[in-house]
């Protein structure tokens, strides 16, 4: 039950805490915002809690990998919505997720290995997310917005953590970083402030997922032998730096 109570706290006031930040700061540093594990950070620690911390190393991994399904999400999303509207786009975006998974799900490879193939990920998503356009309309803040991305979030969280023993640590790890947050920025951005905006909300989460990905690294390769504390301390200090370098890559305009 102390858990459940955290998963119910936690989750919502960390999407609250960044929804606030990426609405004052606009599409681009909501987008890097929205790369940092703000679920599956979450789901990783209530992994180590609920099922030790050997199976919340081993879906870390798989957290790790799962990225590249991420990028498949946002790749389609920004290539339908240059003619759909966000429901296709989602859609399709979704579709891309999870065949990605499904294809993930039959590989089996070295931490090391996982790790340089996400950062060559990264790198492929970012030429093709080089998006120009119109900046569209000024958006229009939604009563919703915010309360539906921490219910959409602390919903994700809770089905994964609930189904892990059954989904196993690596099929875990790959639907851990379903992009819940990413989906609903991209909604509301498509829908009042266009398509180009959208593309460009998703290439901030790109740039920002290499956080995620140094975050994940590090838990998945020091968690068993480090401990919880430890590892997600080291986790979380590696991740806030390559965090805060990729903004100035975004604030650039690099990529």
């Amino acid at each position: 039950m102390d858990t459940l109570i955290l998963k119910l706290v936690l989750v919502p006031v960390l999407i609250g805490v960044v929804s606030l930040a990426g609405r004052r700061w606009g599409p681009a540093v909501g987008g890097w915002l929205a790369g940092l594990p703000w679920t599956s950070g979450p789901v990783a620690l209530f992994l180590a809690f609920e099922q030790g911390t050997a199976f919340a190393a081993q879906a870390a991994q798989g957290t790790l990998l799962g990225l590249v399904s991420v990028f498949a999400f946002c790749v389609v999303y920004t290539r339908i919505a240059r003619s759909q509207g966000w429901a296709v786009s989602v859609l399709s975006g979704w579709g891309a997720f999870f065949a990605a998974t499904l294809a993930l799900n039959r590989v089996a490879i070295s931490l090391i290995f996982a790790f340089a193939g996400v950062l060559v990920a990264i790198v492929a998503t970012l030429r093709f997310l080089r998006v120009a356009g119109p900046s569209g309309t000024t958006p229009v803040p939604s009563v919703w917005e915010i309360p539906l991305r921490m219910l959409a979030a602390t919903a994700m969280v809770l089905m994964i953590t609930t189904a892990a023993a059954s989904l196993g640590p690596q099929l875990s790890g790959l639907l851990t970083p379903f992009p819940v947050y990413a989906t609903v920025l991209a909604i509301f951005t498509h829908h009042f402030e266009g398509a180009f905006a959208a593309s460009r909300l998703l290439r901030g989460v790109v740039i920002g997922s290499l956080a995620f990905a140094v975050f994940f690294f590090v838990l998945a390769g020091t968690l068993s032998a480090w401990g919880l504390l430890n590892a997600f301390g080291l986790a979380l200090a590696a991740a806030l730096v390559v965090h805060g370098l990729s903004f100035q890559f975004l604030s650039a305009g690099g990529g």
